[in-house]
């Protein structure tokens, strides 16, 4: 499971300044669905792999402007700026693998997955949907 501090992966302190109460309700509600997603997984045998470098599950958590500016392929959008998506990391693919042959949990969970084949390494969900509307999306 994550929490908070994963998420915000001590953003919260260094860019303060960027965090709005907005930003704080919605990184609740992300941490709160992921979690959720995480304990169908894990229910299905799904091991979870911590990221060696953060010790966390998260690989990339919540992104003030400025960060996310400076990842390379991010969408200038994102909604990881507005606390709205969480990446996971996934270095075998297999939350990618369980969310595919899963979409029904992905819609009772009211959560979006970011193709696998755009997310080498990483499991991408959002809390909102594309605008495609798609449960499953390209970037």
């Amino acid at each position: 499971m994550i929490t908070l501090a994963d998420y915000w992966m001590g953003r919260d302190e260094s860019h303060e300044h960027a965090l709005t109460e907005t930003i704080r309700a919605n990184a609740r509600e992300t941490v709160h669905r992921v979690n959720a997603l995480l304990a169908m997984m894990m229910a299905d045998a799904i091991s979870l792999e911590a990221n060696p470098r953060s010790g966390s599950l998260v690989n990339s958590g919540w992104r003030p402007p400025e960060v996310n500016a400076s990842v390379a392929g991010a969408a200038p959008k994102s909604k990881h700026m507005s606390a709205q998506a969480c990446d996971l990391y996934d270095p075998e693919g297999l939350l990618d693998d369980w969310a595919m042959e899963h979409p029904e949990a992905l819609a009772e969970l009211r959560l979006w997955l970011e193709h696998p084949s755009a997310t080498k390494g990483w499991c991408h969900v959002q809390t909102v949907p594309p605008r495609s509307g798609r449960r499953v999306f390209y970037p």
